[in-house]
């Protein structure tokens, strides 16, 4: 397997976990809000099957489609990169990963 590939793979996974962040966050601030999706559908004047594919967490979310979300529901997003903690035992390879997208988290807050 080439460098390459391990960063592609490791970006995908990275990718999946903050998709499934963002629909969690997004569930939870509709549940609070007591909207259905689709109310939020009707809202961001998109499909029911466009907020399945965003709350599936398998979407590839884009920035403008969290921003269509957050204005839909008249909401912030949040997002914030911080450094993993480190890990004891690893080697100098893995210490050196200097992966774009290290760590983040997405808040959605109403």
């Amino acid at each position: 397997m080439s460098i390459f590939a391990r960063s592609e793979n490791t970006t995908d996974l990275a990718a999946a976990r903050l998709a499934r962040q963002a629909s969690a966050s997004l569930a939870g601030l509709l549940a609070g809000l007591g909207w259905s999706r689709s109310d939020l559908a009707k809202a961001m004047g998109v499909s029911p099957g466009r907020i399945s594919q965003i709350m599936s967490g398998d979407a590839n979310l884009t920035v403008r489609t969290l921003a269509a979300v957050a204005e839909a529901l008249d909401a912030e997003v949040e997002i914030t990169f911080h450094p993993r903690p480190r890990q004891t035992g690893t080697d100098d390879c893995d210490a050196k990963d200097s992966s774009p997208l290290r760590s983040a988290s997405l808040k959605f807050s109403h």
